[in-house]
């Protein structure tokens, strides 16, 4: 087996200790970002200063989580973080989640606290990373290019691009040691969240790192009520995605009418007709920043803590897709053609977790 501790060397001083390389289990190397622990406060101004939750795993304090530096490959049936490579796609949910866990203990697909806690901390530091988001470049910087992996045919145009291949402004802190392609490239799956016949449900803290089991019926999953505390799915008052107006079965590509907003019932499913009929599926989406709440409905602040509610009307435009029916697993980030939509913020809970398709592929990240 080949001997990588001059990689590790290489890549720990390089980076000024930013970065380093993990082992999984056969001695296989990938380069991850350490994250340091932080605070709700750190990231999000005003808010309590309670640990986030993505360094709590099973009751436990965390001082760093490391999260790949690149969107990952796939050798073997496991993950690998490793630059110039075209990003692994067209994997659903629990086959991302397996590709993650197969690497050994404390390897995990991100979860969507992780990618909050980085996503925030892009906001708070007054930096949003940009990425292939315009075919091959970024739509607000037209001469940001990353290298071709993937011809979009459809479009006659780049679609993917090597990991890591772009500028420094496409990585979370815009330097060469921060994460790359959190912006664009391919949609990217969450674990830990979901959305379950519109009711916002986690499971809590960053207990999902911890290789537990996120299926359907796993008795995990929790639900959350408008003051913050964490209670059986199903109890009534628990949060949920609803829509203003019933679903439209005129509406182009299934997009329904009205506007997405935070409640504690469903009273406007989004499919038109019959939810068991592909031809009656319906979505909304809009723009992040603009997801509101009902009348009475106060978003409590683990909301804001997880990016499943704007902190403020500052989100760079990133776009949210809702399904308030049936099960939604989230996949982040946006693709090579979202645009000026794509972005840390941008989130889809569009799917089944039985999705795959070119666009989408996924992050894995390690806690000891």
């Amino acid at each position: 087996m080949a001997n990588y501790d001059d990689l590790k060397l290489a890549v720990q001083a390089l980076s000024g200790g930013k970065n380093d390389v993990l082992f999984d289990d056969l001695g296989y190397p990938s380069i991850m970002v350490i994250i340091p622990k932080g605070k709700i406060s750190d990231v999000i101004d005003g808010a309590p200063q309670d640990m986030h939750p993505a360094f709590i795993v099973n009751g436990v304090e965390k001082n760093q989580i490391y999260i790949s530096k690149y969107q990952n490959i796939v050798v073997g049936g496991r993950a690998y973080s490793l630059p110039f490579k075209d990003p692994a796609v067209s994997m659903n949910f629990d086959t991302a989640k397996q590709n993650c866990e197969a690497k050994g203990v404390g390897w995990h697909l991100i979860t969507n606290a992780e990618w909050a806690f980085v996503a925030l901390w892009c906001k708070k530091n007054g930096f949003m990373p940009r990425g292939n988001n315009n075919y091959g470049s970024d739509v607000s910087a037209a001469w940001e290019k990353g290298a071709q992996t993937y011809y979009d045919s459809g479009a006659g145009k780049t679609g993917r691009v090597a990991t890591g291949s772009g500028p420094a402004g496409w990585a979370h802190d815009n330097t060469n040691m921060g994460i790359f392609d959190l912006n664009g490239n391919i949609w990217e799956w969450n674990g830990g969240m979901r959305l379950k016949n519109g009711e916002i449900q986690i499971i809590p803290n960053n207990n999902a790192a911890a290789a537990v089991d996120q299926s359907d019926t796993s008795t995990l999953w929790k639900a959350i009520l408008a003051d913050g505390s964490i209670v059986d799915p199903g109890t009534p008052g628990t949060l949920k995605y609803d829509n203003t107006t019933v679903g439209d079965s005129t509406q182009t590509e299934h997009q329904v009418s009205g506007n997405l907003q935070l409640d504690d019932v469903v009273d406007y499913p989004m499919y038109t007709t019959d939810p068991t009929s592909n031809a009656s599926y319906g979505y909304k989406s809009q723009t992040f920043e603009s997801l509101a709440a009902d009348t009475g409905i106060t978003p409590p602040t683990i909301l804001k803590a997880l990016a499943l509610f704007p902190v403020d009307a500052q989100h760079g435009g990133d776009i949210i897709y809702v399904r308030n029916y049936g099960e939604r697993l989230p996949y982040r980030g946006g693709h090579w053609g979202n645009g000026a939509s794509a972005g840390v913020f941008a989130l889809s809970l569009h799917s089944a977790r039985s999705s795959a398709f070119s666009g989408i592929g996924f992050r894995s990240a390690y806690i000891a």
